[in-house]
């Protein structure tokens, strides 16, 4: 695989979990992405400046457009999360802040109200563990959230995800108030023991 030029790397644009087809975004999920973001829109905005102001439709599908083309060029890639049944739109996860020479990436994530706290993210966040592991050849997965944010870290506690420090005073909340965040990863040593530890508690 040729991490020199990122975007001649060949990779699976979707894959599927247990209850999750996980795909890249594409023309036209801008709507179902504008409702699940309205809906959600007073929990978003505690935790995501980007939700900040709220979006149009045609900021959204513009949003997502930009997300498209950045996927094919493979300098950040976005998910979207679908309910393997019934095709709803649960929520958006994906690699970000991507360093192709070291191969790490941070994985970021967040979900519709309706489906929240019932285990959809943690399913999307393992999957995205694995696939940048298997099929990007991942050194370091990143998860970093506010300190404050306790479902978030949870999520990455429950992947598997070591907490590494808090940075304090790191950043500014939504409400432009300084907040610390939390740094968790897993390196390729922690992922293949965390495989055979899995591949153990299986066969028991």
């Amino acid at each position: 695989m040729d991490f020199a030029k990122p975007i001649l790397i060949e990779f699976p644009n979707s894959f599927t979990t247990e209850r999750l087809i996980i795909r890249q975004p594409l023309p036209g999920d801008g709507e179902v992405v504008y409702v699940a973001m309205m809906e959600s829109l007073d929990q978003l905005q505690r935790w995501m400046p980007w939700a900040k102001k709220a979006p149009t439709l045609e900021d959204t599908e513009a949003n997502v457009r930009q997300a498209y083309v950045q996927f094919l060029e493979r300098t950040d890639l976005r998910f979207h999360l679908f309910h393997h049944d019934t095709k709803e739109f649960i929520g958006s996860s994906g690699l970000h802040r991507i360093d192709w020479k070291v191969r790490k990436y941070e994985i970021g994530y967040w979900c519709r109200s309706t489906f929240a706290r019932q285990g959809y993210i943690t399913e999307a966040v393992k999957g995205l563990t694995v696939f940048a592991f298997q099929f990007l050849e991942a050194n370091r997965v990143e998860i970093r959230c506010d300190e404050q944010n306790l479902a978030s870290r949870k999520v990455a506690e429950r992947v598997g995800f070591q907490m590494e420090g808090i940075l304090r005073n790191h950043d500014l909340s939504v409400d432009q108030k300084l907040r610390n965040t939390c740094v968790y990863s897993m390196i390729s040593e922690d992922f293949l023991n965390l495989a055979k530890r899995n591949r153990k508690n299986a066969s028991m």
